[in-house]
């Protein structure tokens, strides 16, 4: 069995070589113990078996662990310095195979690294997945959403895109952006131009959840309105997109 006290202390001694006063090396660190949390809540609503429920666990705490050499090589989380998912699969299954510090089987490996790999794709599903891989992929992904809502509530927005809350609101939201949401679908990250683009794609996410105990949790939450009644909309086209995309999610979800 996957001894998560086990696997916390490892984490933890990993992240001693980063700058934990860092505003955004902070974030991660919080945004990680989120997504345990959530995961460990998804796993209980859906009565997972135990195992799955660690394993769940565990690939939780490790699925944003590529995030920190990108934070402390370029202070920025941008795809295009580097694709995060794919760096923390090279550092847990590259040659030094620091996975092994986590847990000592290699029993569900195959599965912690197609979560790891996929867990922030456009979409998670494969058809070369296999039955328990799609499991955990989509698992991972529901639960970085829901630590995501969390994050996009309390963390300054400063923090978050690099500019106030008023200036969002001020801007457009993008012809290619507002097409994606017409289509119930999430937002291609290369097609995100303005601060307003990226605040939308927080939204239109929702579009994308796998499980029902976690549209149950977003209703419960009431994440979707509440992420986009945080930006004061100063431009009206923006302002009523908002309201139009607010009713095409809730109707998703």
């Amino acid at each position: 069995m996957i001894d998560m006290i086990y696997a916390r202390r490892a984490f933890d001694a990993y992240l001693d070589q980063f700058d934990r006063t860092d505003e955004k090396i902070r974030l991660k660190i919080v945004h990680t113990d989120g997504v345990v949390r959530y995961m460990t809540e998804i796993c209980r609503r859906m009565n997972l078996p135990e195992e799955d429920c660690r394993l769940a666990e565990l690939i939780a705490l490790l699925h944003d662990i590529g995030r920190f050499e990108q934070l402390k090589r370029y202070d920025s989380f941008e795809r295009d310095t580097m694709d995060h998912a794919a760096y923390g699969v090279q550092i847990l299954f590259g040659e030094q195979q620091m996975i092994r510090r986590f847990v000592e089987e290699d029993t569900w490996d195959d599965v912690i690294r197609e979560a790891i790999a996929r867990h922030s794709d456009f979409s998670g599903y494969d058809p070369s997945l296999t039955s328990r891989q799609l499991l955990h992929v989509q698992l991972i992904r529901d639960a970085d959403k829901l630590d995501n809502c969390r994050v996009k509530l309390e963390e300054p927005v400063e923090v978050l895109l690099g500019c106030t809350a008023e200036e969002v609101g001020q801007q457009d939201i993008s012809p290619e952006v507002w097409e994606e949401c017409l289509a119930h679908t999430s937002v291609h990250s290369e097609k995100r131009k303005t601060k307003m683009d990226y605040w939308v794609s927080y939204v239109a996410y929702f579009f994308d959840i796998a499980y029902k105990e976690t549209m149950d949790i977003i209703r419960e939450e009431r994440y979707v309105e509440r992420v986009i009644g945080r930006i004061p909309y100063e431009n009206p086209e923006t302002e009523r997109k908002m309201r139009e995309l607010c009713g095409m999610v809730d109707a998703a979800l």
